[in-house]
């Protein structure tokens, strides 16, 4: 019997992220017994060169000594990382600052030098994260995940993030006994819009996706928009004889958020502020550059200097490249009045404030597909958006698009939508509808499917020798 073997890898390792790949895998992954009748999907990682079946994708802790070691230290590693990533920021932030003076900014040498012992001191950051995450890894329940073999129907797809990982060899040796390999495509940003990346992430993400190019046998992304992109960088790379024998296509995401747990509560600031009677204006993402905080900012500015009274609030953990953008809000003079930034809310929190929420404001550059905009959309909360394909692709009608030129295009939309009550978009909410995790799942699974058939019906024709007329 046919199986997909989905890689997990990434998430089954760090249980504690939270950001749109890992929770798009942890629900597919969640749904796959809702698509057993069509076919059997096994979670798999790579490790040391094998393939083991995943049991349990997030660890559920023992009452004995083990499971409470392995829960408290899990809580350490999470307050140390979060409070790690915040002296990185400022610590980032001094050097920029120290960049643009004497001698800095006129002697090379001197810049060299200090950026060089900026880069050591900061394995400081780096290390106790990793001596947790190594501990972690030691008193881990191993019968999360079991060695097993793969049979010659199977086919593997690469669910996951893999372009930071080392299971190459592995793929293509798969690969040459016969699985077809399926890749799931987020995005291309790295390549696309390199300025909003680390320069490391650039490199890596390139030299993957030549790899990635040439040996997948198909693709999946996540949007219509991101699959002609993928399409048109095969072809540049290949060829188009090479690209025609590959295949591509595209699968929406859901909408439910996987980590409602009934034991967490909603903070007393985050109520507070969402019961404020004002109107709050969201925008949920890690706090990185293409994502366009700044512009909300210089639009929410130029309605409080008008005497608007709206709420704007950050929801998301801290990125990278953004050491101006944290720096201008936590010396912001509306910081903890009309501004609020929270980096660490669970989904219980996240859903109450999409719940009591005015709207959502998502002013990024570029994205894969944008996955709170049918998050809030879905709760019934309405959408303002910048004016990109993926957003027109996604929200249509039902979503009110501004002009990233123009911070008061935005500005304009809230003061319309604060004094006439009517939303600024062309169709109603009410009339929209999306797909849950289920339905993405079982999407995902017969597209493959389909295409993976189909190809090796075409290439079982391709192999067949040509009867001679008698």
């Amino acid at each position: 019997m046919t199986r997909l073997l989905v890689d997990c890898t990434f998430v089954f390792n760090h249980p504690e992220l939270n950001t749109g790949i890992q929770r798009v895998v942890r629900n597919i992954v969640n749904n796959f017994s809702s698509v057993q009748d069509e076919v059997v999907c096994v979670p798999i990682i790579f490790k040391q060169g094998k393939i083991l079946e995943v049991k349990q994708l997030t660890p559920k802790y023992a009452d004995g000594w083990p499971g409470r070691a392995h829960r408290k230290l899990e809580e350490v590693a999470n307050k140390v990382a979060h409070k790690l990533i915040q002296i990185r920021h400022r610590y980032w932030h001094l050097n920029s600052r120290l960049m643009r003076l004497w001698p800095w900014n006129t002697y090379r040498l001197v810049r060299r030098a200090t950026n060089l012992v900026f880069h050591v001191c900061s394995l400081s950051f780096v290390l106790p994260r990793i001596l947790v995450e190594w501990l972690l890894n030691k008193i881990e329940d191993q019968s999360r995940a079991v060695e097993m073999e793969c049979d010659a129907g199977d086919i593997l797809v690469l669910l996951d993030s893999s372009w930071h990982t080392d299971f190459f060899p592995l793929v293509e040796k798969l690969q040459q006994q016969g699985l077809p390999v399926v890749s799931v495509i987020y995005d291309l940003i790295p390549m696309t819009h390199p300025q909003f990346c680390d320069n490391s992430l650039v490199q890596v993400f390139d030299r993957w996706f030549e790899w990635i190019a040439n040996t997948a046998n198909g693709f999946v992304a996540i949007s219509s928009t991101i699959s002609d992109q993928v399409r048109d960088e095969v072809q540049r790379r290949l060829g188009s004889d090479k690209a025609d024998r590959r295949w591509f296509d595209f699968f929406h995401l859901g909408s439910e958020l996987d980590l409602l747990e009934s034991n967490k509560s909603v903070r007393p600031a985050v109520q507070k502020l969402f019961t404020s009677g004002r109107s709050v204006y969201l925008m949920v993402s890690t706090i990185e550059p293409r994502k366009n905080h700044a512009y909300l900012l210089d639009a929410f500015e130029q309605l409080w200097a008008n005497g608007s009274d709206v709420v704007l609030c950050f929801i998301g953990r801290i990125g990278w490249k953004n050491e101006q953008l944290i720096e201008r809000v936590r010396s912001h003079p509306e910081l903890k009045r009309r501004l609020f930034m929270f980096n660490d809310l669970s989904d219980v929190e996240l859903e109450y404030g999409y719940s009591h929420a005015k709207a959502l404001v998502f002013p990024s550059f570029v994205e894969g597909f944008g996955l709170p905009l049918v998050e809030a959309m879905q709760r019934g909360l309405p959408v303002l958006a910048s004016d990109i394909p993926v957003f027109h692709e996604v929200g249509g009608e039902y979503i009110g698009y501004f002009d990233l030129a123009r911070p008061e295009s935005l500005g304009n939309m809230v003061r319309q939508f604060e004094e006439s009550g009517v939303f600024p978009a062309a169709r109603h909410m009410v009339d929209w509808s999306w797909l849950n995790w289920e339905s993405a799942t079982r999407q995902l699974v017969q597209r493959i499917l389909h295409h993976v058939e189909t190809q090796k019906r075409a290439q079982s024709n391709a192999d067949e020798p040509e009867r001679c007329p008698q």
